[in-house]
């Protein structure tokens, strides 16, 4: 599975993301694309191999991935303080790809119902990963 995780600011939510994701699918081809390269860096110290900065390293990712995974706000444009443009959002929810974002309710945007700490978030994002490579 081509999985793709795009994180954006300081990248700590993308470092665990990478982290646990290569721990419970270390057959997975990953890669991670930060919106700058502090993002990147994290990611990088997460244990991802495969590594681009960048709008168009998100814009070319969206193409070939099969699962894109990261906060929400990566589907949203002018999100995570102006980092996602409008042309990374449309690549993210114009792509093939299934998404698993997960709600953070920062950068001007209130996701209703979300209460739960961002471990736990990570957590149910991974059984929901684990669920799709098993159908």
């Amino acid at each position: 599975m081509k999985i793709l995780v795009i994180d954006g600011q300081g990248g700590r939510l993308g470092q665990r993301l990478v982290a646990e994701l290569l721990s419970a699918f270390p057959e997975a081809e990953l890669t991670a694309v930060g919106t700058n390269s502090r993002a990147t860096e994290s990611m990088i110290k997460g244990g991802a191999v495969r590594a681009a900065t960048g709008e168009n390293a998100v814009i070319a990712a969206c193409r070939h991935a099969e699962l894109i995974v990261g906060p929400l706000g990566i589907a949203v444009a002018d999100s995570l303080l102006g980092e996602i443009s409008p042309a990374m959002a449309n690549a993210v929810a114009s792509s093939p790809a299934r998404r698993v974002l997960i709600p953070m309710n920062l950068c001007d945007t209130y996701v209703a119902g979300v209460t739960q700490p961002p471990a736990a978030l990570i957590r149910d994002a991974l059984e929901h990963i684990r669920s799709l490579t098993q159908a």
